[in-house]
């Protein structure tokens, strides 16, 4: 991007215009006519034409690149920034006036000592990317320096920059490989940062982990997954890349309190809203059957909701921290915990307690989220139950998550939860989209009531 400035003397510039690549056209035309119709008597007069290149803030050493061990003293570097020489005491009405267009960098102030030292006066550090000559300023920027018989001229300002000073993005572009994905994004997960870096950056995993630790403040551990999630326990192995090896977190989410090995048990910290969404489903009174419980993010609101919990997982570390937290959340009262299959879930606690809820009249919810297997595991309501009575308006919610590849995952999944009950859905359901996993891979939630065809022995044909 190159900035051409018209000054009408040495120090007072007119405007400027900026000239860009073949994409800019519009507005190279636009302001060059600008130029053209109300400027260029002048220029013609002997106004000066200076030109100068659109600054940029930080220029990475070339020695950087490549690094595998984290050098911060390589960092450092020397800018020239644009800056205001402020009176003290219209300072802090100057800088609320041009929030937009003062630096924002970390660890750097935006108000500095004057070059002369005078007590009465201040430098305003500007953001050259937005402030290249005073002509940038905008309308009431302008009038408000103006107002406060501050003067438009800017002056220069020479700014030393350290590692300390930089974006983690600005790190990593600066050592990794040009051309190659950067990646400074995370789960995080209390002080544990989760990383899930691909094969061109595991070279510089360690400096990457590092990177993460010092620019994100309570962040003490830096992991990178190796493997897929186990689809039996859903957890996965990893390394730690910087930090301490502590793998037991504490989080909080939804205004409840959880604490687990993140190493041998599953959390994802973008499934919060769709935690709550469920639970919000649920009222005082309600019976809640969590399937796959995990720690307990289903299971432990429900409780505090109100509801009576029945909680699984087959994992004896998940098991043993939903135990935990139920006690940590004064809930253990609410929850009964169990350590099964969920075949042998459905088969034992659900079957037992089904046929007292069904006559009752409050709400029956069952939740399956374990999206890589649970709509297989559907089938496993198939004539659980003998017929005893008419039980049309109280048969059990069932919220059963699933991932898809399909170009259409709603009918996907639900295609898929018919197969595995052995019985059309058609129109009697609800799905909602969780969340993107993957590149054409996304996890939804299939909401339907457990049609009475499958779930009692005698009025359906499914097995036959």
């Amino acid at each position: 991007m190159l900035t051409v400035v018209v000054y009408r003397s040495h120090h007072v510039p007119l405007f400027s215009v900026a000239f860009g690549t073949s994409g800019d056209r519009p507005i190279r035309k636009r302001l060059s006519a600008r130029l053209t119709n109300h400027h260029m008597p002048e220029i013609c007069s002997g106004f000066a034409v200076k030109t100068i290149m659109e600054p940029k803030l930080y220029r990475p050493p070339p020695e950087v690149r490549g690094m595998t061990s984290l050098d911060k003293e390589a960092f450092t570097q020397t800018i020239t920034v644009p800056a205001l020489r402020v009176p003290t005491g219209v300072l802090n009405k100057v800088v609320k006036s041009l929030r937009k267009a003062t630096i924002q960098r970390p660890g750097v102030p935006r108000v500095v000592q004057d070059k002369e030292e005078s007590s009465d006066f201040r430098l305003v550090l500007l953001d050259p990317h937005r402030v290249s000559s005073p002509s940038f300023f905008s309308e009431a920027e302008a009038e408000a320096l103006r107002s406060f018989s501050v003067a438009e001229e800017l002056q220069y300002y020479e700014l030393r920059l350290t590692y300390h000073n930089l974006k983690s993005e600005e790190v990593l572009e600066a050592v990794l490989p040009q051309g190659q994905d950067v990646t400074s994004g995370f789960s995080r997960v209390g002080h544990i940062a989760h990383m899930n870096l691909r094969d061109h950056q595991l070279p510089y995993k360690n400096l990457i982990g590092q990177v993460i630790m010092d620019k994100n403040p309570g962040v003490t551990c830096v992991v990178n997954k190796t493997n897929m999630i186990d689809s039996t326990y859903r957890n996965f192995k990893m390394e730690v890349l910087a930090g301490e090896e502590n793998m037991v977190a504490k989080v909080k989410e939804n205004g409840v309190t959880y604490e687990f090995d993140f190493s041998r048990v599953y959390w994802n910290p973008r499934l919060s809203t769709e935690h709550q969404r469920v639970v919000q489903l649920v009222k005082r009174g309600d019976t809640v059957f969590d399937m796959f419980a995990g720690v307990g993010p289903f299971a432990i609101p429900a409780a505090r909701s109100g509801a009576n919990v029945l909680a699984n997982d087959l994992n004896p570390e998940s098991h043993r921290w939903l135990q935990h937290n139920c006690k940590l959340n004064k809930v253990e009262k609410k929850v009964r915990t169990f350590n099964l299959d969920g075949r042998a879930f459905i088969q034992g606690p659900v079957k037992q307690e089904l046929p007292v809820l069904l006559k009752g009249k409050a709400s029956v919810h069952v939740v399956m989220n374990l999206p890589a297997l649970a709509l297989e595991f559907l089938d496993a309501f198939r004539g659980l139950l003998h017929q005893e009575t008419s039980c049309d308006e109280n048969l059990p919610t069932v919220h059963c998550y699933g991932f898809s590849k399909d170009d259409n995952p709603e009918t996907d999944v639900v295609e898929r939860a018919s197969r595995s009950l052995g019985f059309p859905l058609k129109d009697q359901y609800s799905v909602h989209f969780v969340r993107n996993v993957a590149p054409n891979k996304d996890m939804m939630c299939v909401s339907f009531t457990l049609p009475k065809e499958v779930l009692f022995k005698n009025s359906h044909q499914i097995n036959q």
